[in-house]
């Protein structure tokens, strides 16, 4: 009895079997994973266009962000080259100012001539003017032709307007660095979009594959729309 039983049982399992993978069940089946494998294969497409855009702009601004640097490098030596010049320049100004201060206390004239001569353009221009407010005298005078409006180191200005240029060649390349490293993260999540749909085609269980393809889809989506609102090069 117990055996004719356990025949009853296995049978109406295996009529159940038949019911559900039966030709309507094995159609709906095969059309959702046709369905699903039409998908993947769009979004492989679609992901790995956009990957190799996104590693293509990663690199452009990262070659970027070096060149801005070695320009910001190089505009800073220029820069100090102008400023070390001009300030010996300026010391040489006020050093044979003094010089000539020392000579007209003394009233060596002629000295205090040959002195004025070696004055610089730039010097001798506020010199003048420092004269023609009687500085030797007057209290109220600036201490000394340099201090004087008129006077204009052409090499010292142009040392502050090549550090003024560093400075913004530099902030350029650290703009450039930060695209960079905005389309590293971008190839990464799209990479990881690559990893999880080529993992959704091991499996054979619909609600799997579904389930990492809408995974896959926020992702795409994300590093897409990345890519659509960063910077291009």
């Amino acid at each position: 009895m117990p055996e004719e039983l356990n025949a009853e049982v296995a049978g109406a399992l295996a009529e159940n079997a038949v019911v559900e993978s039966g030709p309507e069940g094995g159609a709906t089946h095969t059309r959702l994973h046709r369905r699903v494998e039409i998908v993947e294969a769009i979004m492989l497409a679609a992901v790995a266009i956009a990957t190799a855009w996104s590693g293509y702009q990663a690199a452009r601004w990262d070659g970027r962000q070096a060149e801005l640097y070695g320009m910001a490098s190089t505009t800073r030596i220029r820069a100090d080259e102008a400023t070390t010049i001009g300030g010996q320049q300026r010391l040489l100004d006020v050093s044979t100012f003094n010089t000539w201060v020392q000579a007209q206390a003394e009233g060596k004239t002629e000295v205090a001539e040959l002195y004025e001569r070696r004055f610089s353009p730039a010097f001798k221009i506020a010199f003048d003017a420092w004269i023609a407010i009687d500085g030797l005298t007057n209290p109220e005078a600036p201490p000394g032709p340099a201090f004087m409006p008129e006077y204009e180191n052409r090499l010292l200005e142009r040392g502050t307007l090549l550090n003024d240029l560093a400075t913004r060649e530099f902030e350029a390349g650290t703009v450039a660095r930060g695209h960079a490293d905005d389309y590293v993260r971008t190839t990464v999540v799209l990479a990881t979009v690559l990893f999880l749909l080529a993992l959704s085609q091991r499996f054979r269980i619909a609600q799997v594959r579904v389930g990492l393809l809408v995974v896959s889809g926020v992702l795409m989506a994300y590093g897409l729309i990345a890519i659509v609102l960063a910077p291009r090069f």
